[in-house]
């Protein structure tokens, strides 16, 4: 990234415009334009190409998520925060959005915008420049993808009556959401009981888990305390609350917990990653994704002293290498593996453990 970033406002509203040149343009290192619709946007792009975009969803001519898409498919496509009425809390346009290859959404009300960007302007600085550094090819999805269809409901009962003393525990942050998506849609219904910290706000997750319920073969849904960590299941650490693996008999199961924030974050990876060193022990596998700053790194760290096997994603398939960066420079990863490679490494460690 170079030392000026330049952001481009794609926004129809002229007060969040004013608002977000007046509150930026005299933070040093920066540039702002603004565009009131994506083909005005396209045609300033062309002149100067933005390092970031902050992008409205609801606009004339061309809407958010279509410009979204648009850009997505570029060769070299700009990273792009959405600020959005529209993708508030637990909406479907949010997840949309982040599917699409937004780096960050920002919920945006549709009064006293001016407030809302005064009180949250070292978020908006934070997200810019996070998303600056992103890289965001993991958003643009191959023309030969091969998409996993999604088997028929298989009977609560079948479920039930699977037990599994596995345990995998996967972490990220920026850029996990495409990530997730790409490591769940093709893990088969017998594969081991999976629990995920991805940084999202609250409410945010129950969409999130409802949409890759809907596209995997497993199920996904947000964790609720006590669910047992058992075969073909994927649960989520709500947003705003941590999530911690305990042993319960010969099964694992989840708590749901309030609590400060660690290593900057509720949920943190890290809190989920060291209650599963504890319980679990050589009995898990540690994967951590994608995604800004350290979170996870120490816990990863004490799942491979604890004996499991442990996983980061490769610089070049993540969007922000900075959480596995950490990790493996504390010696705390076995493998490095492209997003690609992660779910067939992850079964076949796990069926290698022993339970403890």
């Amino acid at each position: 990234m170079t030392s000026v970033l330049r952001v481009l406002v794609v926004d129809d509203s002229a007060v969040v415009r004013q608002g977000v040149l007046m509150l930026l343009a005299r933070e040093p290192g920066l540039v702002v334009e603004v565009a009131s619709d994506p083909l005005i946007a396209r045609q300033k792009m062309k002149s100067h190409r933005p390092d970031v975009l902050l992008l409205d969803l609801e606009m004339p001519r061309m809407d958010g998520l279509t410009f979204l898409r648009e850009l997505m498919r570029e060769e070299e496509p700009v990273p792009v925060v959405v600020c959005s009425g529209l993708a508030g809390p637990g909406s479907e346009m949010a997840v949309r959005a982040l599917e699409e290859g937004a780096v960050e959404i920002i919920s945006k009300p549709s009064l006293g915008v001016g407030d809302f960007l005064r009180e949250s302007k070292a978020r908006l600085l934070e997200s810019l420049r996070g998303a600056a550094r992103a890289r965001s090819r993991l958003a643009r999805r191959a023309a030969s993808e091969p998409e996993v269809a999604r088997q028929p409901e298989r009977p609560a009962s079948t479920l039930l009556s699977v037990t599994t003393d596995k345990v995998v525990a996967v972490g990220a942050s920026t850029g996990g959401t495409e990530a997730l998506r790409q490591f769940l849609m093709p893990m088969p219904p017998d594969c081991p009981g999976i629990v995920i910290v991805q940084h999202m706000p609250e409410q945010f997750t129950t969409a999130f888990a409802k949409r890759l319920n809907e596209l995997c073969r497993i199920e996904v849904r947000e964790a609720a305390p006590g669910d047992r960590v058992q075969q073909g299941r994927a649960l989520i650490a709500p947003g705003n609350r941590h999530l911690r693996v305990k042993r319960s008999g010969g099964y694992y199961r989840v708590e749901v917990l309030d609590g400060p924030r660690v290593s900057g974050h509720i949920p943190s990876v890290d809190v989920l990653f060291h209650s599963v060193a504890r319980a679990a022990g050589a009995n898990a596998v540690g994967v951590l994704l994608t995604g800004m700053g350290d979170d996870g790194a120490d816990g990863l760290l004490a799942m491979r002293q604890a004996g499991a096997a442990t996983i980061a994603q490769d610089e070049a398939s993540c969007v922000v290498f900075g959480m596995p960066r950490a990790a493996i420079e504390r010696g705390a990863v076995d493998e490095v593996l492209p997003i690609s490679r992660i779910g067939e490494s992850v079964r076949r460690k796990a069926w290698q453990t022993r339970a403890p």
